[in-house]
């Protein structure tokens, strides 16, 4: 702003910071600034390309310049305008360190902030207490809103999967192939050892095997013959011709 601008102002009773209101009345459109410096040129006053847009002026129009107070902002909400502010690693952080540079904030308008040397442009959707508040030494906790542009990605919805069963070739510890089994020979009751259940069991038999033992068979021959007691003649223990008891 001019020299002279400064002038006027320490004559009257204003508030410090310095803040004004920026009126285009050709489009009705009006913003909320701070003074970097009064050494413009007298009736020249410079603004920001991203201000100009937002009173939709052009170089060389005129502007209404009033001095006003506004609130201490507590809350303002923002909506970047490319899905490429996403790719920021802390969003918040590089906004919070952008507003320092920003005297005061309008809802509506559209703000420039300038990050890895790209230029990076938010609308304020929303401040408290008030569409216009001063952000000069303030605590204020911002929020964003979804990027102008940006789609949710879609989630395919896919069914769990059934487990399964192991379908792996197994291995035998004896080295022999799996599936080849010894066929079963029956068992004889008589080769039964002590241990081994008796397969053959009958309901209603009781069979003591341990106390068991195998008979041997017997021949024709044994069949045949039977027993004859003793029938020979005894002999006495004393020699003949000795002395009679």
């Amino acid at each position: 702003m001019p020299p002279s601008a400064l002038d006027q102002l320490s004559r009257l009773n204003i508030t410090y910071p310095m803040l004004f209101k920026l009126t285009n009345k050709n489009s009705d459109r009006m913003t909320h600034c701070g003074v970097l410096e009064f050494v413009a040129d007298e009736g020249i006053c410079y603004l920001p390309h991203w201000m100009m847009q937002n009173l939709l002026l052009e170089e060389g129009g005129l502007v209404q310049v009033e001095s006003v107070n506004l609130m201490v902002a507590t809350y303002s909400k923002f909506q970047p305008q490319s899905p490429d502010f996403l790719d920021i690693t802390n969003p918040k952080a590089v906004l919070e360190n952008a507003l320092r540079n920003f005297a005061c904030l309008t809802t509506g308008d559209v703000i420039a902030i300038n990050y890895n040397e790209k230029i990076y442009e938010l609308r304020v959707m929303e401040t408290k207490p008030d569409k216009a508040v001063s952000i000069i030494e303030c605590d204020m906790n911002v929020d964003f809103d979804a990027p102008l542009g940006y789609k949710e990605p879609e989630r395919c919805y896919k069914a769990p999967e059934e487990p399964t069963a192991f379908t792996g070739s197994g291995n035998r510890l004896d080295g022999k192939k799996k599936g080849i089994e010894p066929s079963p020979v029956p068992i004889d009751p008589s080769d039964i050892k002590r241990g081994i259940p008796n397969y053959e069991y009958k309901v209603g038999r009781i069979t003591f095997i341990r106390n068991s033992r195998p008979q041997p068979r017997k021949t024709t021959e044994d069949e045949d013959s039977e027993f004859i007691a003793f029938s020979g003649e005894g002999q006495s223990l004393r020699k003949k011709g000795g002395r009679k008891p």
